[in-house]
């Protein structure tokens, strides 16, 4: 394959996203929740989570949640020695998880 061929496949890649940025990000399954806001202990770091519904849940639980597909744009990846819970890679600075209200 030619190398300048690598450039064209990816702008191609990239190119089918264009615009769905937004509507990804509003598009929640049935079933799920969003976690609009966030506690965080002192060093900074998240140790709850708050959904749309109101409820509070602790980290574990938000991680047993999170692998079960129940919290909307989360991922849950493997880090530190542990699971940990993230944002969705969207490029929506706004949603972040360390960016949100707190509670």
């Amino acid at each position: 394959m030619l190398e300048n061929n690598f450039e064209q496949i990816y702008e191609k890649y990239r190119s089918m996203g264009d615009g769905q940025e937004e509507k990804n990000t509003q598009q929640v399954a049935n079933g799920q929740e969003e976690i609009i806001a966030v506690r965080k202990n002192e060093d900074g770091d998240i140790i709850a989570f708050k959904t749309e519904s109101g409820r509070e849940l602790d980290y574990m639980t938000a991680l047993d949640e999170a692998k079960a597909g129940k919290l909307a744009h989360v991922d849950v990846f493997h880090k530190y020695g542990r699971d940990i819970i993230r944002s969705e890679p969207d490029g929506v600075k706004e949603n972040n998880l360390s960016n949100m209200d707190t509670f």
